[in-house]
């Protein structure tokens, strides 16, 4: 997570893996929580630094870019499941 510290980005990808998984009505414990919304939010800001040049920035921004991030990857992983 861009510009946060190691705490923070623990505290913003459990929150973002939290929100994902509900909106994604999915059922995972609180270390796949942290883990999907930190990988989600480097994987997400990678792609926008990619195509767009730019990520969001903040607190804030990140805890946006995880929840999408884990969204996209929990989707992924149903496909992959159902395949």
């Amino acid at each position: 997570m861009q510009g946060l510290g190691w705490l923070a980005a623990i505290i913003v990808g459990a929150l973002a893996g939290w929100i994902a998984e509900k909106l994604m009505r999915a059922d995972h414990g609180l270390l796949t929580n942290i883990v999907l919304g930190i990988i989600g939010a480097v994987v997400l800001n990678f792609l926008l630094l990619a195509i767009v040049g730019s990520t969001l920035g903040g607190v804030v921004g990140q805890l946006i870019i995880g929840i999408i991030g884990a969204c996209l990857l929990i989707a992924g992983y149903r496909m992959l499941r159902r395949a």
